[in-house]
């Protein structure tokens, strides 16, 4: 079979796996008065078609905020206007203002479902394609490997699809970001980073890498390259006027939207996130012992400190292979530290490590199945759990097999030959399935066992420390791979973008 054929169907099984968890439940169905981010989704189509763009982000009659107020930048906002056109085409009910709140209907959900599927399509799904083409190395026969299992992770799937949010615009964008600047093009690859940024705040989580490296690049290569630098930054500014434009004309306006932007408000964490503060929450209570400027200013302190070492390297080594590590480096060190973290937050330093699935393939299956597991608490309350072991088995069988991660897991492949004195970075196909059958042992706990009276919230804080350590360990790893500098393991002569 040619290469085409196996791709095409190697991307229809990950679109028919995306179309099939859709089928199942999603977020707060059937659950007034908040119902969940399903009519998250819809309010905002409601909204934006409804009301003019100054009263958007600002609490009035029809635009109740503490019902879903949208807190997502404008380009989110611009595109739930755009579906809630579709919408009022289609069925004028389904966006009519107030009376629309909580609207569930088959039709509906098809086309709801179906708005996910064309955002797919058209920018998460190409850029995964070309990203595995043309920056990464092999065969055509393991790059087609690469795509499916790049599409198979199941964490975007489940909370797209079943949890239902629009995560593969931004992430795709972030890719098309990656894709520009792997391939030279950087002013492309810059607008499309803009652009992400500007739908999703929380693509901020990559922005250190994108400036690190460019700045780095201007740096090395001299004063021509300075020149093409501000060509980029006229196009970030250019980009950014462009997003921000109708609210640009009262300052009142920008900040409002800044404010919902960023709730500082909501405290530094919330539900039982796999981070540093959420498990550091069990031995001392930081929300109750630290005011919240303190808290802010502790979780940014933490959070540059642990991104600033990739972050130098990069600046000092700006190639595609550091540029990808400091990726995963900087996202995972916003995820660990930051403020305000949610656990769907973690699809940020998933996708830089599915970028890594071809060059470290056991650390970076490790990561992805932790990643989906960690996020377990919210896919049983969309009651999402067999899609949720479904896909994560599907995921780590065709993962190890396709892309051989087991049989490549020797000192001098996971970079640690030279680190002998750290012995607890090593990775082992035996720790590997010892990690995931605690997974399996916790997750079926979690569905089959109640909780003691006294702890309620015992698994969902179980799954959430035990994920936080993966996590940390997996940030110590990658920064360690990434300072000691060896050219990725799977080429024998990289490529190197300068």
């Amino acid at each position: 079979m040619d290469t085409w054929s196996l791709l095409s169907i190697c991307v229809l099984l990950g679109l028919t796996t995306r179309w099939a968890v859709s089928l199942n439940s999603y977020s707060g169905a059937g659950k007034p008065p908040m119902f969940g981010d399903y009519e998250a989704q819809r309010h905002w189509q409601e909204i934006t078609y409804n009301l003019p763009v100054h009263e958007w982000y600002f609490n009035t009659t029809d635009n109740n905020l503490n019902y879903w107020g949208l807190d997502y930048p404008p380009l989110t906002a611009y595109h739930s206007l755009l579906c809630g056109h579709v919408a009022s085409l289609i069925n004028p009910d389904w966006v009519e203002l107030h009376t629309s709140q909580g609207f569930e209907s088959s039709a509906h959900k098809l086309f709801m479902r179906a708005t996910v599927l064309i955002a797919d399509l058209l920018m998460y799904v190409p850029a995964v394609v070309l990203y595995c083409f043309y920056l990464s190395e092999g065969s055509n026969r393991k790059k087609v490997c690469l795509v499916l299992c790049i599409l198979l992770y199941p964490g975007l799937i489940l909370i797209d699809y079943g949890h239902f949010q629009y995560n593969s615009i931004s992430l795709g964008l972030a890719l098309w970001g990656v894709l520009g600047l792997g391939l030279g093009w950087d002013m492309l690859g810059s607008l499309a980073f803009v652009l992400a940024v500007n739908y999703k705040q929380m693509e901020l989580y990559h922005s250190l890498p994108f400036f690190c490296y460019l700045l780095g690049k201007c740096f090395k290569q001299g004063m021509g390259l300075c020149i093409n630098g501000n060509f980029i930054a006229v196009t970030v500014l250019v980009t950014f006027t462009l997003c921000w434009l109708p609210f640009l004309t009262d300052p009142g306006q920008v900040l409002q939207v800044l404010h919902r932007l960023f709730p500082v408000g909501r405290g530094l964490f919330e539900d039982k996130v796999a981070n540093t503060w959420c498990s550091l929450n069990v031995l001392i209570k930081i929300k109750t012992i630290l005011s919240t400027d303190t808290q802010l200013y502790l979780s940014l302190a933490a959070t540059l400190l642990a991104a600033l070492p990739s972050s130098i390297k990069l600046l000092t080594k700006p190639t595609l292979w550091q540029f990808k590590l400091a990726l995963v480096n900087s996202s995972l060190a916003f995820f660990l530290f930051s403020f305000q973290v949610h656990e769907k937050s973690i699809l940020l330093p998933a996708l830089p490590v599915c970028l890594l699935l071809g060059d470290l393939p056991l650390p970076a299956v490790w990561f992805l199945q932790a990643s989906t597991f960690s996020m377990l608490p919210l896919f049983l309350k969309d009651g999402l759990f067999v899609p949720y072991a479904v896909t994560s088995s599907a995921f780590v069988f065709y993962s190890v097999y396709l892309l051989s991660a087991l049989e490549h897991s020797s000192e001098e492949e996971l970079q640690l030959k030279s680190l002998s004195l750290l012995p607890f970075l090593s990775q082992s196909p035996g720790q590997f399935y010892l990690s995931v059958a605690a997974m399996a042992g916790l997750s079926f706990m979690s569905v089959a066992l109640a909780p003691p009276a006294r702890l309620p919230d015992l698994f969902p804080l179980l799954v959430s420390v035990f994920s936080f350590l993966h996590f940390l360990g997996l940030l110590l790893y990658f920064n360690v791979v990434q300072i000691a500098e060896p050219p990725s393991p799977r080429r024998k002569n990289p490529k190197k973008t300068e």
